[in-house]
């Protein structure tokens, strides 16, 4: 009896350890608020106005060479403002005529006229083309300055003639204005380049 006593143990050593039983609690990732069933960008943390984890190409992850997710929002916000100006741009010239000098629609679109300025006035777009490029080159090295400081906000140029509120709620409109903006403006350049009508005119009433 003493000796199995003494083997009692050692037996116990080599005996197969008891299934450990799966844990039941499973953390969920979190979900996009835009896209429910697609997981939410680890960088889009709702902390920028109009955040609401739409990235299905994966974009705000870019990190390489000079383009992050700064860059991505400062270039968001930059083509929501000229979106926007396009906009107003494009249908106060159908309503109200371009400036003297320059070719009248005629029932035209737009589009067709642009090109109709390529021809007549190369010399004027190929200055404003110019100077774009200056004011690009220009805001570049302020934008990468800023981003390595530190010290500005995406988009923040300190232009604010009318002294408005600068608040949480203004920049949501910005944004969500801009983005409408965009498709606005590519509408009104996909429509005007197939009817080679006005905008007004599509509507069809």
């Amino acid at each position: 009896m003493k000796g199995v006593a003494i083997l009692l143990p050692l037996a116990a050593a080599f005996a197969p350890a008891p299934a450990s039983r799966p844990s039941l609690t499973l953390r969920a990732a979190e979900m996009s608020k835009a896209i429910p069933f697609l997981e939410k960008p680890k960088l889009l943390d709702g902390t920028m106005a109009g955040d609401i984890g739409f990235d299905p190409l994966g974009l705000s992850e870019i990190d390489d060479v000079g383009i992050d997710l700064y860059w991505m929002r400062e270039a968001e916000l930059k083509h929501s403002r000229v979106a926007m100006m396009a906009c107003a741009g494009f249908w106060f010239t159908e309503f109200f005529g371009p400036l003297p000098g320059w070719p009248v629609a005629e029932g035209k679109s737009q589009v067709d006229v642009f090109w109709v300025v390529v021809d007549e006035h190369p010399k004027e777009l190929a200055s404003a083309i110019l100077f774009l490029g200056i004011v690009e080159a220009i805001t570049g090295v302020a934008i990468t300055k800023g981003r390595e400081a530190g010290t500005r906000a995406p988009g923040d140029w300190g232009f604010n003639p009318l002294k408005f509120k600068v608040t949480e709620e203004m920049s949501l409109k910005e944004i969500q204005n801009g983005r409408i903006a965009m498709w606005a403006a590519a509408g009104l350049i996909a429509q005007g380049t197939v009817t080679h009508e006005p905008s007004y005119a599509n509507l069809h009433f």
